[in-house]
Formats: structure tokens, sequence, C-alpha cells
């Protein structure tokens, strides 16, 4: 069922949001206004020359000699239309290119704002189901292209258009009144049917612009679930549903067109009603001597200029629709201010990474309660290991942590100050954070690395890799650091995300499954270099892996957002509790009773 549309936005506050972009061009506009103006008057010579030029033949004709006669004649015309033509071809570069430039840095400024203003959001309005990057990258797209192109038709189709349209007009009804009003009703009748045909189509575009989104964000979902989708043999269920999105975009895009064809078919007839009217009433005045034979192909090419612009009519309708729907989605993302991070102020001294959370809870934006009544000290130079099983709010507490959520009651502390007083680009400058799934720039490994520190050398880079066991893997690359980071396997990136770390050198780490995709020999390698960096650093860490927290200073077992054990391994291993349940449930799943005894035997 097709929803009714509501236009949130009109043409005056669109171009009221677009003012501060096209400010700094105001001299560029005002040049291209001038040549507008000056180009509408020479579009109305080759009218005014062919009257003449009819008019005086027709007089020329009635002389014992005409051509001796006309050769003045033929002058005048060829120096008029050929100067006019000279300044025309500096007058339409001059409005084309002017007014493409005009586009081309709008169009720069909106998506240069655009990434600016994301890029201050909170992590919660990018996991909304209606922010997934498909989603988003259609609104900035289709945004930005409608935005420009609704200035690029201002400046270089629709000014020119009507101001040719008007001067073509007046001189109308400068020449005869009736012919100018037969025009001025005909114009009107025109507007009327274009108007009736955007509000047809009105609907249909806001539908469009969904159908759209969803059919590229079900094809990036789909490449990105490819090997799931084949391991469960779905590839004819994927390609069904993707087929009943793309039914229903064709035929919104049919409805469309047929809406189209039909509107521009009566356009046409009016326009062409038009022309016989101005025909017939010109030859009416004629044979009644009002005006002479020149002034008919006068007000013909007049009424064409009139009438131009109407034609181009439709697709300047479906460029400000286009507007109205994509700059909306543009401008919801642009005008988000209420998601943009809050961040303090304070950043006067060195953090040492004492946290305290007390009596936290936290619910995310989706409604899943994380967290309740959650209090953890984790002490500055100790390691404190996170435990439960998934769904406990281990990383909720880390997200907490580097402020990416705000608690909804309760406060956490950071070395006796609450942490909603940090600068964040402060606080996240000292802290190093690795998680179960690194994400991989494009570019080159040396380029991922030096994400940690933009300032490092190579030999630094080499250094961290080094620390993080990659080095000896890149050596064996073809382009060794040069060689693209996104092409190395899972445990590699890991490795990459690792060696960040040792780059950046922080004094608080905060590891979530740190070497989840690594193997037992690189988990060991590993361990022994994030060991070594622990030492008085601030330390908090998620793993499933024994080996990772049995030697953390201590331990806190969460279950369903609650804290309900906490102490070192010793302790815990004695209270018979969810800890020991989780220990021995791990033991039996790697088997270390055999795998005791093989090693004792050996």
């Amino acid at each position: 069922m097709q929803k009714p549309f509501t236009k949130t936005l009109t043409l005056y506050s669109i171009f009221q949001q677009l003012l501060p972009f096209i400010k700094p061009y105001r001299k560029m506009i005002y040049g291209t206004l001038f040549l507008t103006f000056i180009g509408a008057l020479a579009a109305q010579v080759n009218p005014l020359v062919l009257k003449y030029t009819v008019d005086e033949v027709t007089k020329l004709t009635r002389l014992p000699n005409p051509m001796q006669e006309g050769i003045h004649v033929l002058v005048i015309i060829s120096a008029i239309l050929l100067g006019k033509e000279i300044i025309n071809i500096f007058i339409q570069f001059g409005q084309k290119f002017y007014g493409e430039k005009i586009r081309i840095n709008i169009s720069s400024v909106l998506a240069q704002s655009v990434i600016d203003k994301i890029l201050t959001y909170k992590i919660s309005y990018f996991n909304d189901e209606n922010h997934e990057s498909g989603k988003l990258q259609i609104r900035i797209d289709r945004g930005i292209e409608s935005l420009t192109k609704l200035v690029q038709n201002f400046f270089i189709d629709i000014l020119p258009l009507f101001s040719n349209a008007f001067i073509a007009l007046v001189i109308m009804y400068w020449q005869n009144v009736y012919v100018g009003l037969v025009s001025t009703v005909v114009v009107p009748i025109y507007f009327y049917v274009s108007a009736l045909q955007a509000k047809k189509l009105n609907g249909v575009r806001r539908e469009l612009r969904n159908q759209r989104e969803k059919k590229t964000s079900g094809l990036l979902n789909l490449i990105n679930s490819i090997m799931v989708i084949k391991s469960f043999v779905r590839e004819k269920f994927e390609g069904e549903k993707q087929y009943d999105l793309q039914m229903q975009l064709m035929d919104s895009q049919l409805f469309t067109r047929r809406t189209n064809f039909f509107y521009d078919g009566l356009k046409t007839f009016i326009e062409q009603f038009g022309v016989v009217l101005i025909i017939l009433l010109t030859v009416y005045l004629v044979l009644d001597q009002q005006m002479t034979i020149g002034a008919i192909m006068l007000h013909i090419m007049l009424f064409s200029n009139v009438s131009s612009p109407i034609r181009q009519l439709h697709r300047i309708y479906d460029d400000m629709n286009d507007a109205f729907i994509y700059a909306e989605g543009y401008f919801d993302i642009l005008n988000a201010d209420s998601e943009t991070e809050v961040s303090g102020k304070f950043t006067e001294e060195d953090i040492k990474g004492d946290f305290r959370l007390e009596n936290v809870d936290f619910t995310y934006p989706s409604g899943a309660n994380a967290l309740r009544n959650v209090s953890i000290h984790i002490e500055n130079g100790k390691t404190t290991a996170l435990v439960g099983l998934s769904g406990a709010g281990k990383s909720t507490v880390i997200n907490l942590l580097c402020k990416f959520y705000l608690p909804n009651s309760g406060k956490i502390l950071l070395d006796g100050r609450n942490l909603d007083d940090y600068d964040n680009d402060h606080l996240r400058k000292d802290i190093g954070l690795v998680l179960q799934k690194n994400h991989i720039f494009q570019g080159s490994i040396e380029d991922n690395i030096r994400y940690g520190n933009m300032d490092a050398t190579f030999s630094e880079i080499e250094i961290a890799a080094k620390k993080a066991y990659l080095h000896e893997q890149i050596l064996e690359l073809p382009n060794k650091y040069n060689h693209d980071a996104t092409q190395l396997s899972g445990g590699q990136q890991q490795r990459i995300a690792i060696a960040r770390l040792f780059l950046k050198n922080p004094p608080i780490i905060l590891l979530d499954e740190p070497t989840a995709s690594l193997d037992a020999i690189a988990t060991e390698q590993i361990k022994n270099s994030l060991d070594a960096i622990k030492e008085n650093r601030t330390v908090v860490i998620i793993s499933h892996s024994l080996s990772q927290i049995l030697d953390s200073d201590k331990i806190y077992v969460m279950k369903k957002g609650d804290v309900v054990e906490s102490g070192s391994h010793e302790d815990l291993m004695k209270v018979h509790g969810t800890y020991r349940e989780i220990f021995d449930a791990s033991a039996r799943s790697l088997n270390l009773e055999r795998l005791v005894k093989t090693y004792s035997e050996n």
C-alpha cells in the first residue's frame, strides 16, 4: 500500500539551508546573473532581425532592381547576426563554465561538510537500523547530487530560460497586446499541468528512494554474507529476495515513466495549440493590415522563446522533487545535532588509569538492557579481567570506558574525576583498544600500522610489527610493507591491530578477545608481547582463553549484565560459583585432562 507523501521541505527551506554553502561563491553568482541577463537580450535578436528581414525584403521585391538595393540589407543582417553569435559564444561559455564551477564547488563543500559532521556522531547513531552504511551512503550521494543539480538548474538552465521568456513576452506585448495576451494565457495552463504531474509523482518518488536504499543495503549484505549463503545453499532464497525488491522498484519506475509520458504528451499538445493560436491571430492581424508579414515570424519565434522554459518544466520539476526528497535525507544526516558526541573539557593532567564504575545501569538505544547496577574497580597499573558468557555485558563495559556510550544511571570515575568531564580526544589518545574483529583500512600494511601513531617512522613501524610477530610474515609478501592490508588473512589483520597498539604505546589498554582469530603458536607469541607491554599500565582484558586471564590481578565475573563474583583466580576457584563453572567448562572443552596426561608422559 502506497504511503501518503508529506513534504517536510519547501524550496525556500532548501534555499535557506543551502545559503551558507552558496555564500562564498556570491561573486561568481552575480557574474553568472549578469551574463544571464545579457544572454536573454541576445536571444531576442534573431526574431527581431527576422522581422526586419522579411519586411525589408517584401519592400525590395516591389522595386525595379531589388538585388542592387538589397545589398546594404544583407550587410546589416550579416553583421548583426555574426556579431551576436560571437558575443553569444562568450556569454554561453561564461554561463556554463561558472555555473558548473559553482556546482562543483558546492558539491565538494556539501560532501566534506557531511563527512565532518558524521565523524562527530555517537556510536549509537551508526548502530541504528535506519542508519545502516548502505542507506547513509545513498542519502548522502543522492542528496548531494539532487542539491547540486538544483543549483546547476537554477544558474545554468532556469534563470537563462525564464529571463529569455520574460523579455520575449515583453517584446510580444510591445508589438501587439492581443498576441501577448494569448501567450500569457497558454503559459499558466502549461504550468498547471506540470504541477499536476509533480503532485501525481510525489509519493512514488519517496517510495523509490526507500526501495533503492533497501536494494543497495540488501546487495551489500548479500556480498558480505556470501560464504554463509553458499554454506547453507541459500542462493535461490537470497536471489528471490533481491528479485522481489527489484520487481517493487520496477513497478514504481514504470508508474513514473507512464505518468511522465502521459503528461508530456498533454503538454506538447498545449504548446502546439498555443503556436496555432499565435499563427491564426497574427495572420488575421496581417490581413487586417494591423501588422506586417514579418511580424508573423517575429511572434512565432518569440512564442518559441516563451514556451522553451515550460518545455523544460518536467525535468525541472523532477529535479526539484528529487531535491525535496533526497535533500530531506541529506539534511537529516547533516542536522542530527542531538547525535553529536558529548565531550567534556578536562585535559590538564596525564591520565593514570584508575577507573571506578559505581552502580552503573546501561541500556542500548535498541532497548537491550546490558548492565544493571554494576560496580567495578579497575586499579591503575594492574590487569583486570572481565569474564562471563556471551551477552554478559563485558564489551559494554569497555564501550563505556571509551565513552562510546554514556551510562543511563550511576557514574564512572577516572582518577577520581567523573569520566563525563574528560575531553573525548584527550581520553582516547591514552587508550589502546584491540577488539575481536578490528577494521583494516584500504591501503598498505605500513599505513594501517601507522594508524596507531601518524608521526611514526618506518623503523618504529617495523619494531611494532616485530612485537606483534608480523614482521617476518610481511617480508615474505611480494610488496612487503606496501602490500594491500585487506588481502591478509584474519589472523594477520589481527596482528596489525596489535601492532597499532604497540605503536600507540598508551597508559591504558583495553583488550576484547585480542587473540580470538590467532592460532595457538601466534596466541602464545602475542601473549608474551602483551605481558611485556602490560607492565605499569592499566589493562582490562576480555578473553575466553584461560591463559589470558589466569594472571590477572583481579577478575570480575559477569552474568546477564550483573557482576556476580570478583577476586583473584585462586579466590574464585574456591567459591565454586559461576567462575568455577566457566573454568571447568573451558577445561573440558580443551580436553585438559588428556592434554596434561600427554604432556606428563612426554
